[in-house]
């Protein structure tokens, strides 16, 4: 598994925003990544999408390194953001486009 942790840790680490997702940004899997995706498209926020259909140990890793039992999972500068609910509840409240302007990211 600590070599799965290095893989998910490098790619956080090489990536602004990453979103674990089921299945990519242009062909979501899952109505809550779907969710996540058009979110981060709105506010023009570039991602990495990770997607977690195409390797069973990230699917359940993922799970494991974040301590959340489930897919979608946003990151951003390495901090794990949540999943749809949260992400969806922070759009809305525009929490999350004070995040992304704290941290430098988008427009």
């Amino acid at each position: 598994m600590s070599s799965l942790f290095d893989q998910i840790r490098e790619t956080l680490v090489s990536n602004d925003v990453v979103l674990y997702m089921k299945g990519d940004q242009k062909f979501p899997m899952c109505g809550f990544s779907n969710t996540v995706v058009r979110i981060l498209e709105t506010l023009n926020i570039p991602f990495h999408a990770v997607n977690v259909l195409k390797d069973m140990e990230l699917r359940e890793g993922i799970k494991t390194f974040a301590n959340w039992p489930t897919i979608p999972q946003l990151y951003v500068k390495e901090e794990f953001i949540g999943g749809c609910d949260i992400v969806s509840e922070m759009y809305e409240t525009g929490e999350l486009q004070a995040l992304f302007a704290e941290k430098g990211i988008g427009a």
